[in-house]
């Protein structure tokens, strides 16, 4: 259960400073009555205080990073990522009572807690249920369920793949997955459930109601849609298809799970020739205005990997990411992002303003909002 973050600043009679409950842990003890306050009291006092505002410049550049595991844990803790990806060798040799107690320690580590996050798609891609002391079964791919029982397949199979995933502390799966193809032949096909525009759209919407339902967030991908382009793995992907095919075909999974209630769209390293020629989605200021703008979503923005091959040969990634309006960096090389990034703001590349409007989202949508 992600603790719920309220920032105060209440001038009391024994001048108590700025109270950071939940989310954010204090130092601080105060002896008198008054901290004996429930949160929700505290929170009526500066309702209108954003997270934003209680933290330092290095912990809100912090917070705009998903970081993934490494050896160096201690380390990456100390600055407060906003979260922390785990792939499959995160869970090798551990029980569910171990990763428990993994992730829990990441959790106290921190000032704020993060999002653990996870790629549970099924099929190709497991990072939990390939494990045989975490799941009975490894999760097989969308279209496996499609094929056996329909949409009610996938709610099942969703429904007990969030049970699973909450019960060891995840609350982030990058999932599901939006993009539209047909054709076997297409890099992203295994991982998509292989239907027509529509109906992904109706999948997508009830993955992402099943997930809200069981209390783990959703975070759709791959925005603006992958379409039957290369692997960002290995390479740049160029897109060269009309706006129009966006709007009539890929964006329709988006905007379904959007309405449904997504938590999270993920976007990916292909160029989209028809809003930016030069730059890549995930740093291209005119995919996230679409997002924004045209779709109307007020979540989260996800990159994809930064690590990815796709991103090899563009200077100040990091700095391009926030920029063109991404909440969160998905990072393997956490050091050279968060300094990269923290220079930015205090040279002033990077607005302040800006930094705080994707720490204000990040920590309200922890504390449900």
């Amino acid at each position: 259960m992600l603790k719920k973050l309220i920032s105060v600043f209440a001038v009391l009679s024994l001048s108590v400073f700025a109270l950071s409950a939940c989310g954010i842990k204090s130092d601080n003890t105060v002896s008198d009555t008054k901290s004996s306050q429930t949160t929700e009291e505290i929170a009526t006092l500066n309702p209108d205080v954003e997270p934003a505002d209680s933290m330092t410049l290095e912990e809100k550049v912090g917070q705009i990073f998903m970081v993934r595991c490494s050896e160096n844990m201690d380390e990456i803790l100390k600055k407060n990522p906003g979260a922390i990806i785990m792939f499959s060798n995160d869970f090798d040799d551990l029980s569910k009572e171990q990763v428990k107690a993994k992730i829990d320690g990441y959790k106290s580590a921190m000032r704020v807690e993060p999002y653990i996050a996870v790629d549970e798609e099924g099929g190709t891609v497991v990072r939990v249920s390939n494990h045989k002391a975490l799941s009975p079964n490894k999760y097989e791919s969308p279209q496996h369920y499609y094929k056996q029982g329909g949409i009610p397949a996938i709610i099942e199979i969703e429904t007990e793949k969030a049970k699973l995933l909450t019960s060891l502390g995840i609350s982030m799966n990058l999932a599901p997955v939006a993009d539209i193809t047909t054709n076997p032949e297409d890099f992203i096909y295994d991982r998509s459930i292989g239907l027509d525009p529509q109906s992904t759209a109706d999948y997508v919407a009830d993955v992402v109601k099943v997930m809200k339902k069981n209390n783990i967030l959703s975070c759709m991908k791959h925005f603006p849609g992958y379409g039957s382009n290369v692997d960002t793995h290995t390479g740049i992907a160029v897109d060269e298809r009309p706006l129009s095919q966006f709007k009539e075909n890929d964006f329709l999974p988006f905007e379904s799970g959007i309405n449904a209630g997504a938590d999270a769209i993920l976007v990916s390293h292909n160029i989209i020739t028809c809003v930016d020629e030069t730059q890549p989605a995930s740093i291209s200021p005119a995919i996230h205005e679409i997002i924004r703008n045209d779709l109307g979503f007020t979540g989260l923005i996800l990159t994809d990997d930064m690590s990815m091959g796709a991103m090899a040969n563009y200077g100040t990634p990091y700095v391009k990411a926030v920029l063109a309006g991404n909440d969160m960096i998905i990072v393997s090389d956490f050091d050279t992002a968060y300094n990269e990034v923290l220079n930015a703001v205090k040279n002033g590349t990077i607005p302040e303003e800006t930094l705080n409007a994707a720490v204000n989202r990040i920590v309200n949508k922890k504390n449900g909002k």
